[in-house]
């Protein structure tokens, strides 16, 4: 039989409670993390041509950075369960950094690749978090707790998108990823102190093995069949977000535009630093599934408009702030869906949720540069409505349920 200690901070208490520091504090970190995956984007077109490589082909970059992340999840996300999530945080932390140094010295396309496929094995971090704040979160708040997390998440992918077209635009691709280094060499330093554990708390720890671990986690998906279909929506919801800003980065420089414009588009991102804690609250109080509900239905209206936008850089701004607003909300109605759960459980949930989310998203996003060069702009558009109405009709069949 296997043996764990009793964990104290699995329950939580007034004194095990996060505070609202070291939870903002947590979303930055978040951020940080995040932006890696997104560096890509805007500047996806200057790499393409530096490596002599076509349209397609460049797709593997980010498709493969999700697969390969997806793989990290199932291998390496259950850990925090064992391990504690603290713990391996920072050393994946360390890992990414190391990643993205190969990427900025690669002096061949195959060498790119294989350091953003590390990347994403890698990019454990932010999927550790939310189970770590969620065993100190009143599960009456824990809406607004993933809106907060998911805040953060948003801040990287703007500042990412932001950043690298501005600094891929003037400077160079490459020293995108020199000062991406940076950053994740002063994160990882930083993050131990910041996901620090109170003496008064007991440590998780727990003997089961790690064999037994990984068996335990495919098994759940089928025993909480709702967390199933949570990260099946959100793969799709992700794959139209990341399938969309390919196809824009890509379309754009055929229209006269620059990476650095790919870039300000990003900054419209900005109102999900405002709408998406308050969203996350609404969220708490209508049910969560409900909220997504509602959400895939409004999501569908702004891909609708993606259509009659292609030709025109300020139309195009219409459905991005739509779908800006909305896509963060199902991310946060699926998560608080099942982090309710038995705490000791929580990460092995959060694995099967982010390997469906991360597949999904490679996925679509390799799909999303072959659509674009097989179909241009329309093409882009048939895809993203195609994977909106999976959206909207799996969300209806977990209201239901």
């Amino acid at each position: 039989m296997n043996k764990a200690r009793t964990i104290n901070q699995d329950i939580p208490q007034d004194s095990a409670l996060l505070s609202g520091t070291r939870l903002y504090l947590l979303a930055f970190a978040s951020a940080i993390v995040t932006a890696n995956a997104y560096y890509i984007h805007p500047i996806v077109a200057m790499v393409a041509e530096d490596f002599g490589v076509g349209k397609a082909l460049i797709g593997a970059v980010p498709a493969l950075n999700q697969i390969a992340l997806a793989v990290g999840i199932f291998f390496l996300l259950p850990l925090g369960d064992r391990l504690g999530n603290a713990k391996l945080a920072a050393w994946f932390s360390a890992a990414q950094f190391v990643s993205v140094v190969i990427m900025a010295l690669a002096g061949n396309f195959a060498l790119f690749v294989i350091g953003s496929m590390l990347l994403g094995l890698f990019t454990i971090t932010p999927y550790l978090v939310p189970a770590y704040v969620s065993k100190r979160t009143d599960p009456a708040k824990m809406g607004h707790a993933m809106a907060v997390l998911t805040t953060g998440i948003i801040l990287g992918i703007l500042g990412a998108r932001l950043g690298a077209g501005l600094v891929g635009e003037y400077f160079g691709w490459r020293n995108v990823y020199y000062i991406a280094a940076v950053l994740m060499l002063i994160f990882s330093v930083l993050l131990p102190m910041i996901m620090r554990q109170p003496r008064s708390e007991s440590v998780a720890i727990s003997d089961i093995s790690y064999g037994a671990l990984l068996a335990s986690t495919l098994p759940m998906a089928w025993q909480y069949k709702h967390v199933l279909l949570s990260g099946t929506i959100q793969g799709l919801n992700f794959g139209i977000f990341l399938s969309l800003w390919m196809g824009i980065g890509l379309h754009l420089p055929t229209i006269g535009y620059g990476s650095d414009v790919v870039g300000y588009l990003t900054a419209i991102a900005i109102v999900n630093l405002f709408s998406t804690p308050m969203l996350g609250r609404w969220s708490d109080r209508v049910s969560a599934t409900r909220a997504r509900m509602t959400m895939a239905m409004v999501q569908m209206v702004g891909v609708v408009l993606l259509f009659f936008s292609g030709g025109s850089i300020w139309l195009l701004i219409v459905p991005i702030v739509i779908l800006n607003i909305v896509g963060p909300v199902i991310d946060i109605s699926g998560r608080a869906s099942f982090l309710t759960e038995t705490p000791e459980i929580r990460t092995r949930l959060m694995t099967i949720y982010i390997m469906l989310m991360f597949t999904g998203g490679g996925l679509a996003s390799w799909a999303g540069t072959a659509v674009y060069a097989a179909a241009g702009w329309f093409g882009t558009a048939m895809l993203v409505l195609v994977m909106s109405l999976l959206v909207t009709g799996l969300s209806a069949v977990g209201m239901r349920r």
